[in-house]
C-alpha cells in the first residue's frame, strides 16, 4: 500500500506558523492548540497553502512564503468605504468606537468583517479588506495526520473533524 499524501479529497491535519516576511511576526499559528484540519481541494484554505503542501506525507515539514495574489490578495481601494456616523448610533451607546476596531457588518451577501481605519464627527471609515491583504505570508508546516476524505465530507464540502466522526 502506497503511503497517502496531501491531495484533493484528503482531511489533512497540520500544525502551522504563519509569519510576516518582513519583519517575522507570528500573524497565526496552532501552537499550543489542536491540529488545524482541513478537506484538500474545496477552498478551505488560501490557495497557495493548498498547492504548497501538495504531494506532502505525514511528518513531512514545509516552509514557504506566498505573495499576496496566493494569499489573500491584494488591497481593494473599493473596500474602504466612507459609512455615516450615525448609524453607528446603536452600537456607540454600548461600546466605545476607536481607530483599529475590528467589527463584522452584517450584508445582504452574509457577515462582512471590518476594521474601523479613521473616525471623524460625521464619518466612520471602514475598511472592508482581510487584515492580510496585500502581504505576503510566511508559513512553516508540518504534516501531523492524513486520511481519505468520506464521500459525506466531500459531498459537504469540509472535513468532519481528525477522526471524521464529527457529526455536521
Amino acid at each position: 500500500m502506497t503511503e497517502l499524501e496531501v491531495s484533493e479529497n484528503t482531511v489533512a491535519s497540520v500544525h502551522y506558523t504563519g509569519t510576516l516576511p518582513e519583519n517575522g511576526e507570528i500573524f497565526d499559528s496552532s501552537e499550543g492548540r489542536e491540529p488545524l484540519t482541513f478537506l484538500v481541494g474545496h477552498k478551505q484554505m488560501i490557495p497557495g497553502f493548498e498547492e504548497e503542501i501538495l504531494g506532502a506525507k505525514v511528518g513531512e515539514k514545509r516552509e514557504f512564503t506566498l505573495s499576496a495574489e496566493r494569499a489573500y490578495g491584494d488591497r481593494d481601494e473599493a473596500g474602504v468605504l466612507q459609512i455615516p456616523r450615525e448609524q453607528f448610533a446603536q452600537l456607540e451607546s454600548e461600546a466605545k468606537l476607536t481607530e483599529g476596531l475590528q467589527l463584522v457588518a452584517q450584508m445582504p451577501h452574509g457577515p462582512s468583517p471590518f476594521t474601523i481605519v479613521h473616525l471623524s464627527d460625521e464619518y466612520i471609515t471602514a475598511d472592508f479588506n482581510h487584515t492580510l491583504a496585500g502581504k505576503s505570508l510566511t508559513f512553516a508546516v508540518e504534516i501531523i495526520d492524513l486520511r481519505k476524505a468520506s464521500d459525506e465530507e466531500v459531498s459537504h464540502g469540509h472535513a468532519h473533524g481528525r477522526d471524521g466522526s464529527e457529526q455536521h
